[in-house]
C-alpha cells in the first residue's frame, strides 16, 4: 500500500516542506481546502477543493485517514479522528500527535474553548518560527521512514 500525506490546507504553513519530502519519496500528497490554494504542477500532488461548511475539509481527510497516511494539521479534532483512523498524525510544528497525547491536546483544546465563550482572555498559539520549521520537517521524514519500514511504499 502507498504511503499517501493529507494536508489540511486552509491554515498550513508547511505545505512547501510536505511537497520537498513528498517529491524526495515519490509519495501522493492531497491538498485539501475549501477554496482555491496553489500547488506546484506535480503529477504526485492534488489540489482538492471541498464545498464550504463546518468540518467539510477534516472530513473529508477523516474518511481517507488509515494506517499507511500521514495526516498534516493543527486541527485537534482532526488530529484524534485520524490517529483513531490508524494514521501517523503532524502537527505544523512537528509534534507528532498519538493516541497518548491526542486526548491530552482535546481536553486543553476544549478547556481553552470554554475559557474563551466564558469571556476569559487567552492566548493563541506561540507565532511560527524557522526552528517550528525544521522540527516539522525532521518529523515529517522520520514519519515516512517509520511507514516505510512497516512496509509502505
Amino acid at each position: 500500500m502507498p504511503i499517501t500525506i493529507y494536508v489540511d490546507a486552509d491554515a498550513c504553513p508547511v505545505k512547501d516542506e510536505v511537497y520537498r519530502v513528498a517529491d524526495r519519496y515519490g509519495l501522493k500528497v492531497f491538498v485539501v481546502a475549501n477554496s482555491f490554494i496553489n500547488v506546484p504542477k506535480n503529477p504526485l500532488i492534488e489540489r482538492v477543493i471541498v464545498p464550504s461548511g463546518m468540518n467539510v475539509a477534516d472530513d473529508w481527510i477523516a474518511d481517507r485517514a488509515a494506517p499507511g497516511t500521514i495526516v498534516i494539521t493543527n486541527d485537534v479534532p482532526l488530529a484524534d479522528r485520524a490517529v483513531k483512523a490508524g494514521a501517523e498524525v503532524l502537527g505544523a510544528n512537528g509534534r507528532a500527535f498519538t493516541a497518548a497525547s491526542v486526548g491530552m491536546a482535546l481536553a486543553t483544546r476544549n478547556l481553552m474553548e470554554d475559557l474563551r465563550s466564558a469571556g476569559q482572555t487567552t492566548r493563541g498559539p506561540a507565532p511560527f518560527s524557522p526552528k517550528d520549521r525544521s522540527q516539522f520537517l525532521q518529523a515529517l521524514d522520520q514519519a515516512v521512514v517509520v511507514l516505510k519500514r512497516k512496509g509502505y511504499v
